[in-house]
């Protein structure tokens, strides 16, 4: 079985409509509450589409969630991405509804600037609880670059977080949302923020106080797997009871990283075990690469590719470490 772990919404125009009036009225007052989303005939309509792109890729499950550079969580006033996000995970949940076989929903959050993770529990409840959502994205920088952002994630600020998904056994993949800031386009966020959300993790006692969180960087961990030996010797220089190789095995990485050579420098890095299949398609990566003959983002024949790995190795990246990390996806 081939789990793509790192997708997103395919939004019919409706749906964006629905965000625009949110915006533009700021939610004050909130004109549909109870918004109720596309029909079924348009809904199925977009997310057939996506199911042709799943099995022109190879690929069986697909786990969507928002689209991160419209989460809005550095709009003002916060209602605009409580209602948006509440939005978009009951489209989702419907998307699942209508292709069990094929996809599984991860929960946005209403995250908002530098407010309390509390203000996301009961949204995070809902999905998983009642929705039968498998896990969420966490984003470090909930202002998106506008003002200055709360503490990494290694703070106890988070704890809230950490302690109610351990309750719910759910994992998060960490991915920022859009940027504020004129010198970072959103894609450049992403990375950055991974990165400084794996060093702030590292460096904390969260895995010690929750030993039981699981922890998704996606992209490949930004830019932290390409830099190691600038980190291994920080930690030595400190004299650290453990190797940063040893603390990077805490966290878990997706394959969204459009490269060959950077996915086997990942896979030796981090370790295979510690690697789940994920493309993002269709997003960013969707266009042809004249260099393969494929996608950027059709990363299954990049992978296959790869001579080195061994048939479990596969079985790892493709399959077995989705339904470790991800249990609820496959409790059926």
């Amino acid at each position: 079985m081939i789990i793509d772990s790192h997708a997103h919404i395919v939004m019919p125009d409706e749906l964006y409509r629905h965000f625009v009036e949110l915006v533009s009225a700021r939610a004050n007052p909130v004109l549909r509450q109870n918004y109720a989303g596309p029909s079924d005939e348009i809904l199925r309509k977009a997310t057939e589409g996506l199911i042709r792109l799943m099995d022109k890729n190879g690929t069986d499950v697909q786990f969507i969630s928002p689209r991160p550079y419209m989460m809005a969580h550095s709009t003002k006033p916060s209602k605009v991405g409580l209602e948006w996000n509440r939005s978009v995970n009951n489209v989702i949940h419907r998307q699942v509804q209508m292709f069990p076989d094929r996809l599984r929903g991860v929960a946005g959050l209403p995250q908002y600037r530098d407010a309390s993770p509390e203000n996301c529990l009961e949204e995070l409840e809902r999905t998983v609880n009642e929705l039968g959502f498998v896990g969420c994205l966490l984003n470090p920088d909930p202002t998106e670059g506008d003002a200055t952002p709360p503490p990494g994630l290694g703070d106890p600020f988070w704890y809230p977080l950490y302690k109610r998904m351990v309750a719910l056994d759910v994992p998060a993949l960490i991915h920022s949302a859009s940027s504020c800031c004129p010198r970072e386009s959103y894609t450049l966020k992403f990375i950055n923020e991974e990165s400084i959300a794996i060093i702030s993790l590292l460096e904390s006692r969260v895995f010690e106080d929750f030993p039981k969180l699981r922890i998704v960087v996606a992209h490949g961990g930004g830019a932290i797997p390409y830099q190691m030996g600038r980190f291994r010797a920080w930690t030595l220089r400190r004299k650290e009871p453990e190797t940063f190789d040893q603390k990077l095995r805490k966290l878990y990485f997706d394959t969204c990283n459009y490269s060959k050579d950077s996915l086997e420098l990942l896979f030796r890095t981090v370790g295979v075990d510690r690697c789940l299949f994920g493309t993002e398609s269709p997003g960013t990566g969707s266009v042809h690469n004249p260099e393969t003959g494929f996608d950027f983002d059709d990363l299954k024949p990049l992978i296959e590719q790869i001579d080195w790995l061994s048939d479990d190795d596969r079985h790892a990246i493709f399959e077995g470490n989705a339904r470790k990390v991800y249990p609820r996806a496959f409790m059926d």
